[in-house]
């Protein structure tokens, strides 16, 4: 059982990742994008009130982004490990993600953080927008999100460092190559002996 968490950066390639060390450990990704899309196309309860949100073009709150993902970590085929992607994403949905797990006697084995530099991040960014054609990826909304990653993350990342899970991952270059190098260190990580805190 591999329980294991992906933290990255917006153009860290993060979900392209999530994907291979996935099918790797041979675990589901669970995304809360597409736990959002999942309730909210099959008409879930907590699916409906998700769209109201998300059809605002707004952040869907924390008390409803718990909900649903409590109800994606109870499904059968998590059972036996999962990577979650996109959760958490502040300190109070750590305790939020903790208390869930341990009323399943559960807990992450590893955290893997991608780092890359923010001129690589927007270099990227930049050359995907051009690309996609997407005209509403510009350099100021690109650096406000990578902003608001750095506030909100900076607490999860301490939390889990303290924890002694986290297993830091160069993000730079090419993405196959990243993908071999987070496998790697998770491995080798999971194989080593754990001491008591």
């Amino acid at each position: 059982m591999t329980r294991l968490l992906i933290i990255g950066p917006p153009g860290s390639g993060k979900g392209t990742q999530a994907g291979h060390l996935a099918r790797h450990f041979r675990i589901p990704a669970v995304s809360t994008g597409d736990i959002f899309r999942s309730n909210v196309n099959q008409h879930t309860e907590l699916g409906n009130q998700a769209a109201r949100y998300l059809d605002g073009g707004r952040f869907v709150p924390d008390h409803l982004t718990n909900a649903l993902v409590m109800d994606r970590l109870l499904h059968e085929d998590v059972r036996r490990g999962f990577l979650l992607d996109g959760y958490p994403r502040t300190a109070q949905q750590v305790r939020e993600l903790d208390r869930m797990l341990a009323a399943q006697a559960q807990a992450l084995d590893a955290v893997i953080e991608l780092q890359a530099p923010d001129a690589e991040l927007e270099e990227r960014m930049h050359r995907r927008a051009q690309e996609q054609g997407r005209t509403d990826d510009t350099i100021d909304v690109f650096r406000r999100r990578l902003d608001l990653y750095h506030r909100q993350t900076h607490e999860v990342v301490s939390v889990y460092a303290g924890r002694g899970i986290l297993v830091s991952v160069n993000g730079s270059g090419d993405p196959d190559g990243i993908t071999a190098l987070a496998i790697a260190a998770v491995e080798k990580f999971l194989a080593a002996p754990r001491h008591p805190s």
